[in-house]
């Protein structure tokens, strides 16, 4: 009998595969089975999932650490993990939308002054909602890319290690604003109200990453932070350019835009030309 995996030569004793770490299915698939297996991976309190979010929180230098080491049987697969934060988030996306769709209305309230503002800010929404996988891996190797810099004259870690730091730390990150997301969108007011605390979430959280990771100083991780938002700040500033121009050319959020403070300009000589009648 051969590994179904990687078609190593097993013997009938063998429960996994001595060659990749497989193990060795003799049974067809079945529901119970499978559900089994499920309840292996994800529902245990030992699971890997669990244990490398709980790790990845109580001490992330050894999760990272290990599998840049070589460990990749400890913990799920720096990939697996990503791939895990994307489904959750757009899970979580899904049932926003099916079941609480007005949520994100009360965090754009304070940026909306007319029904034609409201329309264009819940067209940009659904434009992020649309391509947030695509978001999702174009924000890692931009990350790695910034952590690099900011660590340029540190030679720990070659950028394909800042890569595996950075989805470690960003796909446990989503995870953890998911998972509050999931409770908080039961109340609009409370959403928008903590909605604002999630970027700096993520950024003290990559900050604290960082610091288990190089053994950084408070004063030094201090100072790499705000070096950091210095050079997120530029990144930024690109994102922005490449939002807007994604923007121009995919839809017609600018034309809504145009229309829209054309709207109010009528309005206001309309209301201007009825003072000046009646006066």
């Amino acid at each position: 009998m051969k590994c179904r995996n990687c078609n190593h030569q097993l013997s009938e004793t063998d429960k996994f595969c001595p060659e990749c770490g497989a193990k060795v299915i003799h049974n067809r698939l079945t529901v119970k089975n499978l559900f089994a297996h499920f309840s292996e991976q994800f529902l245990n309190w030992d699971n890997k999932f669990l244990q490398t979010f709980i790790d990845l929180i109580r001490r992330p230098e050894v999760v990272i650490g290990l599998f840049i080491q070589g460990t990749r049987k400890r913990y799920v697969n720096v990939v697996s993990y990503l791939a895990i934060a994307i489904t959750f988030a757009g899970f979580f996306t899904f049932v926003n939308q099916k079941f609480y769709p007005d949520t994100y209305a009360k965090v754009f309230e304070g940026f909306q002054q007319d029904e034609v503002q409201a329309e264009v800010m819940t067209d940009f929404y659904s434009f992020i909602i649309e391509y947030q996988t695509f978001i999702f891996f174009l924000m890692v190797p931009l990350l790695a890319l910034m952590s690099k810099l900011v660590f340029l004259r540190n030679k720990k870690y070659n950028y394909t290690e800042h890569l595996v730091i950075n989805m470690y730390a960003y796909s446990e990150a989503s995870l953890m604003i998911t998972f509050l997301s999931f409770f908080l969108q039961l109340n609009s007011e409370l959403f928008a109200t903590f909605s604002i605390l999630f970027v700096p979430m993520q950024v003290l959280y990559f900050a604290y990453v960082l610091k288990r990771l190089f053994g950084l100083s408070f004063l030094q991780i201090v100072l790499k932070s705000m070096l950091f938002l210095l050079v997120l700040l530029v990144f930024y500033i690109i994102s922005i350019v490449i939002v807007v121009i994604s923007l121009l050319v995919f839809t017609d959020f600018f034309q809504k835009v145009i229309e829209a403070e054309r709207a109010k300009q009528a309005v206001g000589y309309i209301i201007s030309s009825a003072r000046n009648w009646t006066s």
